[in-house]
């Protein structure tokens, strides 16, 4: 299977991939889109004609942000709606209130390197805020994006997820001592394999899932990091936000993707696969373990487990 190349690349941003591109009719849903790339993203749909929800903890700065995409784009079909990854509850309010068909979901929001914390369920903070709610957010909505018949997710991932592989026996740090990059690494590769095994799943649906490495970008991200991301990344390989949003939208819009599931882009191409870090340039490459076909469904069913005991059970089992 060939890797998928497109004309842009590194120095692309979100407007110039979705130039051309005609969303009126559509529908989509940012999740983390009042800061960082998340806004650029959500810029970008909007500007080509898509109704735009942006999905966010803050409603004050998720407003305040909608009125400059409107100000902006000139679309003022953008709303603002609450919504906690990290509260399986908000989670299902949010899904519970939404109505009609999604064609774009945006796994956007995320949190790195954080100091330990736990949810009230035990989960690990990262796991549950970069994987879990965003797992159970698209199950929660699956019904929305299958009545589209040909809708898209797209799911923000890292060059971090090289750090490590899901560790199914102790997602949760239980009995290893805890890493903040470790465990964001393991949540990050929960991203792909969750693109994985939703477009094997959903396929009958015409759902497809592609993850991506937006590129190093400064932003709010790095709050727990003194701002700096990891600090091994060169000057030269920083992107703007404006760059750093063109991946995502690429896989959201790009008529090069239509029916294409499963795979993880970088720089707006699809990226090779390595088997141990160090073989490619940095930033890319997607490990192998990521793209595990048997990994992604082991994933889907400790996520259905994990969040059986929570508001979402109902969705999350019928998905």
């Amino acid at each position: 299977m060939s890797l998928i190349r497109t004309p842009f690349g590194f120095a692309s941003s979100a407007a110039e991939v979705a130039a051309g591109i005609d969303l009126a009719g559509r529908r989509a849903v940012v999740t983390g889109a009042s800061s960082g790339i998340g806004v650029e993203t959500a810029r970008a749909l909007a500007a080509a004609g898509a109704e735009v929800t942006l999905a966010v903890r803050d409603t004050g700065a998720g407003r305040r942000v909608a009125a400059g995409i409107t100000s902006t784009t000139g679309n003022a079909a953008v709303r603002v709606a609450a919504l906690d990854l990290a509260d399986p509850a908000s989670v299902a309010a949010f899904t519970a209130s939404w109505d009609g068909p999604l064609h774009i979901l945006v796994n956007n929001a995320g949190v790195m390197a954080c100091p330990e914390q736990y949810t009230p369920q035990g989960w690990e903070l990262q796991f549950a805020t970069n994987h879990l709610g965003h797992f159970a957010l698209a199950t929660g909505l699956h019904a929305a994006l299958a009545a589209d018949g040909a809708a898209r997710i797209v799911v923000v991932s890292s060059t971090g997820h090289q750090m490590s592989p899901v560790v199914f026996d102790d997602v949760n740090f239980a009995f290893r001592p805890y890493d903040p990059w470790l465990a964001y690494g393991q949540s990050k590769t929960a991203n792909v394999l969750f693109a994985v095994e939703a477009t094997r799943r959903w396929a009958r649906d015409g759902i497809t899932a592609n993850a991506l490495m937006p590129g190093a970008i400064y932003t709010g991200l790095q709050r727990h990091t003194g701002g700096r991301g990891s600090g091994r990344v060169p000057p030269e390989l920083i992107k703007t936000v404006e760059q750093g949003a063109a991946t995502s939208v690429l896989l959201a819009t790009s008529p090069l993707l239509d029916g294409v599931g499963g795979r993880y882009f970088v720089d707006c191409n699809e990226t090779e696969t390595i088997d141990r870090r160090g073989d490619t340039p940095p930033l890319h490459g997607v490990a192998r373990y990521a793209l595990d076909p048997d990994g992604a469904q082991r994933l889907w069913t400790l996520s259905q487990t994990l969040l059986a005991r929570t508001p979402l059970a109902q969705a999350v089992e019928a998905s």
